[in-house]
């Protein structure tokens, strides 16, 4: 069976362009002729049945995020936005700030406001709520990023944290480096049991035993970066090298070592996490995971074009990125 994907190969152009055309919307005349050919040729079939879902179109998406405040998300929203855009549709982006009780309500709103789909960035919902609040608008597309929600069928685009996770400890263990401290997220998020189990596999493959003192788990935010590492630093034993699982305990990580008078990448082995404008300026230069923020926001995109377009052929889908080492020392 043909897909929108293979419309677009077949045609030179891009998913937004075709999704906008199949949707009703006015594309180039040559453009226009080149889609006819394709779904003809390739005998392309909209899902009637998705379609039907989406009579009542009103041509806006909502996207749900944590924060607006650090550059991972806005990466992922600008690229999104570009892609949905092109064919026509404006972005709600609601914020949350860590809120359980808020994530939820703006999930609500969005539905009872006839967006035509929600891109969420989960923390604390479940499976459950989702599929109450995605039944408020006639089972309408729900897309994860970021994270997932177990339990929960639907599509998502997420990194491999645990690859991710793994390759930094490895990183400081080619260093030298045996008592390695982990500042941690919740339990609850997906991110943080992947990243954690990363973490214990590389101590595992090289016959490290793992130590539950040098594992420090906080809420993913600024301050639990911050006073996760000064703890580390009053241990007896302090570790010799820190691994922070996300951008704010990475910018907390790096306070807190300034306030100390330590120094990351010489005093103490360091690997952050997303904050790649904070490792190019320190002295050294640190190591961090990069994640492909403006790829996550794009697949997301185009994602959403193909169920808007009743594409499901490959639902649920997963689709999940390789993050980078960027090793500064």
């Amino acid at each position: 069976m043909s897909t929108i994907k293979d419309v677009a190969k077949y045609t030179g152009l891009s998913l937004g362009t075709i999704s906008k055309y199949l949707n009703g919307g006015t594309v180039l005349e040559e453009n226009r002729a080149r889609i006819d050919d394709a779904v003809r040729v390739l005998r392309y079939r909209v899902n009637r049945n998705a379609r039907s879902l989406k009579t009542n179109r009103t041509m806006t998406v909502g996207m749900v995020i944590p924060t607006i405040s650090i550059p991972f998300f806005g990466s992922v929203v600008q690229n999104f936005d570009a892609v949905v855009r092109e064919a026509g549709y404006s972005t709600f982006i609601c914020s949350y700030d860590f809120d359980r009780e808020l994530e939820l309500e703006k999930l609500r709103f969005l539905a009872n406001n006839n967006v035509d789909c929600i891109v969420l960035a989960p923390e604390r919902i479940t499976a459950h709520e989702l599929e109450e609040v995605r039944g408020l608008r006639g089972d309408m597309p729900l897309i994860l990023i970021d994270r997932t929600v177990p339990g929960l069928e639907c599509d998502s685009v997420v990194v491999d944290n645990a690859g991710a996770a793994l390759r930094a400890v490895e990183h400081l263990i080619s260093l030298g480096h045996t008592r390695i401290g982990m500042l941690a997220g919740p339990e609850e998020m997906s991110t943080a049991r992947e990243r954690l189990y990363g973490y214990t596999e590389a101590l595992k493959r090289h016959s490290i035993a793992y130590d539950a003192r040098l594992v420090s788990v906080g809420k993913y935010d600024y301050e639990s970066g911050y006073r996760g590492f000064l703890q580390f630093m009053s241990m007896a034993e302090p570790p010799t090298a820190v691994f922070a699982t996300n951008y704010d305990t990475t910018v907390g990580a790096v306070s807190a070592s300034y306030e100390r008078g330590v120094t990351l990448g010489w005093d103490i082995g360091f690997v952050g996490f997303d904050a790649t404008e904070i490792a190019s300026v320190t002295t050294p230069r640190l190591t961090v995971v990069e994640q492909p923020t403006a790829l996550m926001g794009k697949t997301a995109g185009e994602t959403v074009l193909r169920r808007l377009a009743g594409d499901m052929s490959d639902y649920p889908g997963v689709t999940v990125l390789n993050t980078r080492l960027a090793d500064g020392r």
